[in-house]
């Protein structure tokens, strides 16, 4: 879990859905929803890159650029459509 600050400065707990590495960029990423919304239809799930720190702290960065948002929304699809195939069978 982590723990997001929303543009509004509430503390929002949240699941880590998964991490990742981007070689085009040279960042990690990771990407979260917050808790218990997985009892919701559809969740929203947000990203960030961060920077692993020592222990479990790290810091999480603002995605910033449409390049960036597009590989993440790539990875995003491919994980579901895992996700869809691993329910299936």
């Amino acid at each position: 879990q982590l723990t997001y600050i929303d543009d509004k400065g509430n503390e929002i707990l949240c699941d880590i859905l998964f991490t990742f590495e981007s070689e085009e960029f040279k960042k990690s990423y990771v990407l979260f929803y917050p808790t218990g919304s997985l009892e919701e239809e559809e969740i929203e799930v947000y990203a960030a890159s961060f920077v692993p720190l020592e222990g479990e702290i790290g810091e999480l960065n603002e995605v910033t650029t449409d390049e960036e948002w597009a590989m993440i929304e790539e990875v995003l699809e491919s994980f579901e459509n895992e996700e869809d195939s691993d329910l299936e069978e």
